[in-house]
């Protein structure tokens, strides 16, 4: 998620844990400063900062998924945050995706070249891929999701997820 107002990080997680579940890794706060497109949108000085939820989803869902935090950055804005935050369209971006093992896919609602439609005006676009041992960008990739930052964190979730495999594999071999 990224923003102007840092005050929104805790808020908007809150929302996201009672609509995906607990937040299992969290990054810092740090600038994204790698374009001018949302200045008008959501304003200047914008901060991200990813986060990871411990609840593992189905592939299918992500559409799903993306049309419930557009609905949290469009609708659901509290009324002090409106007083608090002028003239922008809206306060925050959410964009979720998910990580498999050769893979990190983020969702859209802008179509593109290297974007797949799923459904109800969502697209998928892989982001990074997973070769010898890190996660690599692609040529289309966003700036931001190319600093050793972005990596280094996916790396992380990608490491979560593959004990979480891991150990939903044991569990279904013990039963």
């Amino acid at each position: 998620m990224f923003t102007s107002d840092k005050s929104l990080f805790n808020l908007y997680k809150k929302k996201l844990i009672k609509k995906f579940g607990e937040v299992d890794i969290e990054s810092n706060a740090q600038p994204f400063n790698f374009t001018d497109y949302y200045k008008e949108e959501i304003g200047e000085n914008l901060i991200q900062k990813l986060f990871s939820f411990s609840t593992l989803i189905r592939q299918d869902e992500l559409a799903e998924i993306k049309i419930i935090t557009n609905d949290l950055e469009n609708n659901n804005i509290d009324k002090n945050i409106k007083k608090n935050t002028i003239h922008h369209k809206r306060k925050i971006n959410l964009d979720p995706g998910y990580i498999i093992l050769d893979k990190y896919i983020l969702a859209s609602t802008k179509n593109g070249p290297s974007r797949i439609y799923l459904n109800q005006g969502i697209y998928a676009e892989i982001t990074l891929r997973f070769i010898n041992k890190s996660f690599v960008p692609c040529e289309y990739t966003y700036p931001n999701y190319k600093t050793s930052k972005y990596i280094d964190f996916l790396n992380s979730v990608r490491q979560k997820y593959k004990l979480q495999l891991k150990e939903n594999s044991n569990k279904n071999s013990i039963l």
